[in-house]
């Protein structure tokens, strides 16, 4: 926390300082288009039309878990643990779903130690979307670790825990235009 904020593309994971590479394109276009394909149906109160609603999708921002830091790159908080949108510097509330987009320069962070951070902090539901081979990967939590309960590639149509109401056409997180 010592980093100035404006500075402070960083996270703190296992005692180590990692910092956030720069995103490429092909990065900032998943991130953006798994925001538009989620947010309209989940990012409001629960109930009225357009989809269930419940959700604080936000991107980008800081969350303290214990002593570790991280920036992810998509989380979510549902609206009945956190009736008011996470605020502060870092979020010191652990969100209920995460996802990263890997970057080919950090890929073991997302892949392995985030992975393994967000497990033991009890985050029910991690998401990594993988634009070096257009696949997203869908995980829930377990005791035991993560379990896969979804792998797609850019082909495919799917719906995805936990925002199962919204068809994602996983190709749209990599460039495709919609259907």
């Amino acid at each position: 926390m010592a980093i100035p904020e404006e500075r402070r593309f960083h996270e703190l994971i296992d005692g180590e300082l990692f910092e956030k590479a720069a995103p490429s394109g092909e990065h900032a276009s998943a991130q953006a288009s798994l925001v538009i394909a989620v947010g309209p149906a989940y990012q409001r109160r629960s109930g009225g039309g357009g989809g269930p609603g419940g959700w604080w999708i936000l991107t980008e921002v800081e969350v303290q878990l214990d002593a570790e830091i991280v920036r992810p790159d998509v989380s979510g908080w549902r609206r009945e643990r956190s009736p008011e949108r996470p605020t502060g510097t870092p979020v010191q509330l652990r969100p209920d779903w995460v996802c990263e987009v890997v970057s080919a320069s950090n890929a073991k962070n997302d892949t392995i130690k985030k992975l393994r951070l967000y497990h033991r902090h009890g985050v029910p539901h991690y998401w990594l979307t993988d634009p070096r081979d257009a696949t997203l990967t869908v995980m829930r939590w377990s005791e035991a670790g993560y379990v896969t309960v979804l792998r797609a590639d850019r082909g495919e149509v799917i719906r995805a825990e936990p925002f199962e109401a919204v068809e994602l056409a996983v190709g749209t997180l990599f460039g495709d235009d919609p259907r």
